[in-house]
């Protein structure tokens, strides 16, 4: 009995252990997270956040916060170990800013890790290479956006020495994001010859920029050259007077309307138009004979000594151009030039005006407004031409003229545009081959311009007269003499208006103020409404408002309004 009463006791004994052992849960290590390595990176460059998890619990989610605030989350499947990835591009942060990552697993227990950071060091942008160009460029050439080019004195792509004969040709292809700076001393300057091309192709992100050496606060209208482009389309010069004013090698015109001189979209000008000689100046744009196989889109002229726009002749098309405070005109057309232009801004500062007098629109047959054809007839649309007085309380210079200079026997024909702000809305001349019969035979043509007034400014809001038939004092060319009157012929063209002011057409009041103006319509504008001719080329896109806006701003993102304060070389 005793040796049973034992084994009973050792049975029971080994049915507790057994139940103690049932009731102690298997311990499973929390989950585990470890990084290696630093991380940094210049603002747009691209850093891979990594994480290597060990989770014997199985992952069930894993959370990453950038600086505190929830930036990503994983869902597991039960994985044992996870590799955690994701790429993490560098915010325009400043030099030495830290970003912190914060890791943190969950497995199927949910049991939790302990935070593991991973910093993210932003470091200095290193200043570009600055690569001085001079001289004259052949062949393929690519100028990209890693580098700052400095043009020294007249950089040819290709070469003509003399007239009618092209030693070299070459194309230039500039990056998206290039910076290209113009040396003041020895008047840098970028010409394309005759045969060569300029691919100057930015984006709206990456706007290709040309501008002054100097620094911030510094900088001057006249700083550089500009950009001059020649090519072989049709203009109405004698053979041997076919090259731009200034006499610095920039031989233009042939018989190819169709003459492809490459691409400029997204580009910037600023600070151009140094003096070549005594009153020649370079514009911010040269255009000479440039055929119509070129394309001009977004291109902005800033702070120019000279002209924003010329047009020397050619058949050239272009769209979305604004001119920005250049001293002398915003659009000057001469020499038969036959293209199309549509969506185009000018606007003026106060002062800047220059001793020839300065237009919106400057407009000529040729010089002596003779009846060599071509004849200066292209067609301009939705053009938007903004005077220097915003109200009649701003001073504005006395070299001040006309929005639309009309002169020396044009064609031109220009549709759905709003002038403002000049002493004269539209002039157009009878001397010198008189533009004046041009337009009464229905060759010069204005429809749906709208002419609008200064509050308080004179007895038509324009000063002295919103269009004036007169003629010019050639002693003060400055001047306009005469009765003054409006003309009746414009007034019975089609959709054309003369406004005392502004009140009704929707333009804000930023467009004469300093940094970037709000170009879109307010709504209720009587600017809407209108249709472009459904006559005109198909170029054109057609709109239903006078000017180069309504609702959309085409200036986002690409166009800047004080290039005075944007640091460019460091």
């Amino acid at each position: 009995m005793k040796a049973i009463r034992v084994i009973a006791l050792l049975l029971s004994l080994a049915t507790v252990f057994q139940a103690c052992k049932d009731d102690t849960a298997e311990v499973v290590p929390l989950p585990t997270i470890s990084v290696s390595g630093t991380l940094s990176g210049i603002p747009g460059a691209t850093v891979q956040i990594k994480a290597s998890i060990n989770a014997p619990g199985g992952v069930k989610t894993v959370t990453v916060l950038k600086n505190g605030a929830a930036y990503d989350t994983k869902t597991g499947t039960g994985e044992k170990t996870l590799e955690y990835t994701k790429d993490y591009v560098i915010e325009n942060l400043a030099a030495g800013s830290i970003v912190n990552f914060t890791v943190q697993v969950t497995d199927q227990l949910s049991q939790v890790s302990t935070l593991t950071t991973i910093p993210v060091t932003v470091t200095a942008i290193p200043a570009p290479t600055v690569v001085t160009v001079q001289g004259n460029l052949e062949g393929n050439i690519t100028w990209t956006a890693d580098k700052i080019y400095k043009l020294v004195g007249f950089v040819r792509v290709g070469e003509e020495a003399v007239a009618g004969t092209v030693t070299k040709t070459g194309t230039l292809t500039i990056e998206p994001g290039t910076i290209i700076i113009g040396d003041r001393a020895s008047k840098g300057t970028l010409v394309v010859q005759r045969g060569s091309k300029l691919i100057a192709q930015g984006t709206a992100a990456k706007p290709i920029v040309f501008t002054s050496e100097r620094a911030v606060g510094e900088r001057e209208a006249g700083d550089w050259g500009g950009i001059v482009i020649c090519g072989r389309a049709v203009n109405n010069l004698p053979e041997a007077s076919r090259v731009l004013e200034g006499n610095y090698g920039g031989f233009h015109g042939g018989t190819d309307n169709a003459d492809n001189s490459g691409v400029l979209k997204y580009v910037r000008v600023e600070y151009a138009g140094i003096p070549v000689q005594p009153n020649a100046e370079v514009n911010s744009y040269t255009f000479g004979s440039v055929g119509s196989g070129t394309t001009l889109e977004y291109l902005q002229a800033s702070f120019g000594l000279d002209d924003s726009f010329e047009w020397f002749g050619g058949s050239v098309n272009a769209k979305y151009l604004i001119a920005y405070k250049g001293l002398d005109d915003d659009f000057d057309v001469d020499n038969g030039f036959t293209g199309n232009v549509q969506f185009g801004i000018g606007i003026r500062g106060a002062t800047q005006a220059d001793i020839s007098g300065s237009n919106g629109f400057e407009v000529d047959n040729d010089a002596a407004g003779s009846s060599n054809t071509p004849f200066t007839s292209g067609t301009f649309a939705n053009m938007t031409i903004i005077g220097p007085k915003g109200s009649s309380s701003t001073t504005i210079s006395s070299l001040f003229q006309n929005g639309m200079q009309l002169r020396r026997n044009n064609k031109l024909k220009i549709y759905n545009a709003v002038v403002t702000g000049y002493p004269y809305g539209v002039y157009i001349d009878s001397q010198r081959g008189n533009a004046k019969d041009n337009a009464l035979n229905g060759e010069l043509v204005l429809n749906n311009i709208v002419l609008a007034g200064v509050d308080g400014w004179g007895s038509t809001g324009f000063g002295t007269s919103a269009v004036s038939d007169n003629e010019q004092s050639t002693a003060a060319p400055a001047i306009l003499i005469g009765t003054q009157k409006p003309s009746a012929w414009f007034a019975a063209q089609t959709g054309n208006k003369i406004l005392a002011n502004s009140s009704t057409i929707g333009l804000s009041s930023s467009l004469w103020l300093t940094g970037r103006p709000t170009f879109t319509l307010a709504s209720g504008s009587s600017l809407v409404g209108v249709n472009l001719p459904t006559t005109l080329p198909a170029f054109f896109t057609k709109t239903t408002y006078v000017g180069a806006f309504n609702d959309v701003d085409w200036t986002t993102g690409w166009a800047e309004f004080n290039p005075q304060g944007v640091t460019y070389v460091k």
